[in-house]
């Protein structure tokens, strides 16, 4: 395949229309559906449904028919067999795809998970107190309050983990490691039932490893309603984290508010910010590295314009060598663009309008810049620290905010899985020098019963009743 990527060399107005256009077509709306799978969906539900409609169908189905309607849309969905017995990877498969596995693969998975932890565990919120002695406006003491913020672990959370093209033990690390960082104790993970998925020995031997014991062999939306609604087998979860195809994050936006969920994930994005000093065969590997997940969405964005010539010899001669070449290719001609724009500062507000999953700085002054940016979902600095680090082995999840929603969303972190409780302690002295601001209010809102509540605890005889 021919490469063809968009390339701007101009004005910024060019570039910024360039830039919305693919943050429509990046974006999850899910209101768009290819020939081949319009016709899938008439085979599989007898008329033409959005993939919206696809979800909702799905979701419902299994909320009604529990266990049954899950194995049937995994047999019709994923063409596989399944029973309740059949369903969950059993300890013993555990055992022996760990036995199985390559030492230095397990090693690997051990060093991953400690830097992981490692990190996860220094971001965690603590617990909080303030003491405020009571002031009653004529600076006497007026009794003692005690407020703090609580924390603690969610009780049972679930994990969506591809399987479709590829193995991905790194998701199962980004969102379990970070979880039980947090304290969480019951983790439940759903992975496709392919050779990618629930038979995957690298998978589940890392399950082992981890030991992350719960593990069942489906996916799509038919996996994030079973963890949401619960099924004969599998308990329902208070969270969902994970990425997925189209269907899994529609069906996470479908079952929120029944459960917590991390984010509506789109394609893989990287956003490169290159001045004069950044070598093109690297800029071209970074664009590449997420191009592969086809699709995902590779952007250069440089101020030096020779930059842009450079990296489009680079890609072609590296795209030419890659096994998934073709497939990245693909996705650089639909979602990439090199932009060259005049100016530093117009190449810094093209990527805050883009508010990219990945922002890579590869420039002489990487730390001046990152005082300049607020909207990405992770930063890498420097000529030498490519977006894989972060996917792989650094610390911070790989889960991040995606489709421009880095502009208000955070990556996944283990205070993600705490939820926190605000406790509140007056005593009488405490209570009376507030009393008055609280029943003013009451009384402006109407609500006189909140003023009683206040009033009823002063009175020097209050009623025994």
């Amino acid at each position: 395949m021919n490469l063809d990527i968009t390339t701007i060399n101009s004005d910024g107005q060019s570039a910024e229309a360039l830039i919305d256009s693919l943050r429509e077509r990046l974006s999850p709306r899910g209101d768009i559906v290819s020939e081949a799978g319009r016709e899938r969906t008439i085979e599989l539900f007898g008329e033409a449904l959005s993939p919206q409609q696809v979800v909702s169908r799905i979701c419902q189905d299994v909320a009604n028919g529990g266990l049954d309607a899950l194995l049937e849309y995994t047999r019709r969905l994923d063409g596989a067999d399944l029973t309740a017995e059949t369903l969950r990877v059993s300890a013993d498969e555990l055992v022996e795809a760990h036995r199985q596995a390559d030492s230095d693969y397990l090693q690997t998975i051990r060093r991953i998970r400690n830097n992981v932890h490692d990190f996860q565990s220094r971001v965690l919120t603590e617990d909080v107190e303030v003491v405020r002695q009571g002031d009653d406006g004529a600076g006497q003491g007026g009794g003692h309050v005690v407020l703090r913020q609580r924390y603690r672990p969610l009780r049972r959370i679930g994990i969506c983990v591809p399987g479709g093209a590829a193995a991905y033990p790194s998701t199962l690390l980004m969102t379990a490691v970070p979880a039980m960082a947090a304290g969480v104790e019951e983790i439940a993970v759903v992975v496709p039932p392919t050779a990618f998925g629930g038979y995957n020995t690298n998978l589940l031997a890392a399950c082992q490893e981890l030991g992350v014991t719960e593990i069942y062999r489906v996916g799509g939306a038919q996996a994030v309603a079973a963890l949401a609604y619960g099924v004969e087998g599998i308990v329902s979860v208070d969270k969902i984290v994970g990425p997925g195809n189209l269907f899994v994050a529609l069906a996470k936006r479908h079952v929120f508010g029944e459960v917590d969920i991390d984010s509506i994930a789109g394609p893989s994005e990287v956003v490169v910010l290159a001045d004069e000093t950044a070598i093109p065969a690297f800029l071209a590997s970074d664009l590449i590295s997420q191009a592969e997940h086809s699709p995902g969405s590779s952007v250069l964005l440089t101020w030096h314009a020779p930059l842009v010539d450079s990296v489009r010899e680079a890609l072609a001669s590296q795209l030419a060598e890659l096994p998934r070449g073709d497939l990245a290719t693909e996705s650089l001609n639909q979602y990439g663009a090199l932009v060259a724009v005049p100016t530093r500062e117009e190449a810094i507000a093209l990527s805050e309008r883009i508010a990219p999953e990945h922002l890579h700085i590869s420039t002489s002054d990487p730390d001046q810049i990152l005082n300049l940016v607020q909207n990405a979902g992770a930063i890498f600095l420097g000529h030498h620290t490519p977006v894989a680090l972060g996917d792989y082995i650094a610390g911070p999840s790989h889960v991040l905010p995606t489709g421009g929603t880095a502009r208000f969303a955070n990556g996944l972190s283990a205070n993600d899985f705490l939820k926190r409780s605000s406790v509140i302690s007056y005593d009488r002295e405490a209570l009376a020098v507030d009393a008055e601001d609280v029943k003013r209010i009451a009384e402006v809102e109407g609500l006189t019963a909140h003023a009683q509540s206040i009033s009823i605890r002063l009175n020097d005889s209050p009623p025994a009743v």
